[in-house]
């Protein structure tokens, strides 16, 4: 059985009723949620002219592969309302994988660990939560050491009582 370790976020909508269902159809077709953690209120990353974004860090466990764990989630965005207009503009909901295992993959779909995951604090915070340990295969670092260090000061805020 493999763990992966997901960040879901958005900022259109109703992002809080958005998040829930992306949780429930995330299990639903990729395995049981583990760990889930709080939601955190952050600011827009990339594109800052946009409303601030809720994220969450989810631990997965599944029997899908990389891959087929991407397509999967790549689906439940589509199925959403996702649509790429613009890089790093707002969305209904965003998947990210951010670890698979300790696995490295580089490929033209794919690259795990999430690239510059060290240098996003709206990553870093809520995964902190559920896997402050969990070392980054390429980094020799822990999600905990990586957060302290983190270059971006953007706000994360965490949303009393919401999961």
């Amino acid at each position: 059985m493999n763990h992966a370790y997901l960040l879901i976020g958005g900022n259109l909508g109703n992002t809080s009723e958005n998040l829930r269902s992306a949780r429930e159809r995330i299990s639903d077709s990729c395995g049981p949620l583990l760990q889930v953690s709080s939601i955190y209120q952050t600011a827009a990353w990339g594109k800052t002219d946009q409303p601030d974004f809720l994220n969450q860090a989810l631990q997965l466990q599944t029997t899908l592969e990389p891959e087929a764990l991407l397509r999967a989630l790549l689906m439940i965005e589509k199925d959403m309302g996702r649509e790429r207009l613009e890089r790093y503009g707002p969305r209904i909901i965003d998947i990210d994988i951010i670890f698979y295992d300790d696995r490295i993959i580089d490929t033209e779909s794919l690259t795990l660990p999430h690239p510059q995951l060290e240098k996003r604090r709206f990553v870093l915070a809520p995964l902190a939560e559920i896997a402050g340990n969990f070392c980054h295969p390429l980094l020799n670092k822990t999600v905990n050491e990586l957060l302290e260090i983190c270059p971006d000061t953007s706000p994360v805020d965490k949303k009393n009582g919401a999961v």
